[in-house]
């Protein structure tokens, strides 16, 4: 499989391989954010187990995806919302 297959395939999704690779991170800190399991870590350690070099920039993609800060998912989710 070539990478210009590779990047066909997701421009025909209308996509890139970086949208899909930081909308994969994004996912699995949310699912991070919102389990009770792991309250005692902070975002930035979140952010950055989850493949974020750069805790500005994942705030403002996690805001830009889910409307809400990552602190303010977490509160959603400790009121059980």
């Amino acid at each position: 499989m070539t990478s210009r297959y590779v990047r066909k395939l997701f421009e025909s999704e209308d996509t890139s391989f970086s949208d899909f690779v930081r909308e994969q991170r994004l996912s699995r800190a949310y699912r991070i954010l919102i389990d009770r399991h792991h309250l005692v870590r902070t975002i930035s350690s979140i952010a950055f187990d989850c493949g974020f070099g750069d805790l500005s920039y994942f705030n403002r993609s996690f805001r830009q995806r889910y409307g809400l800060t990552p602190s303010g998912v977490r509160e959603l989710a400790q009121r059980g919302e």
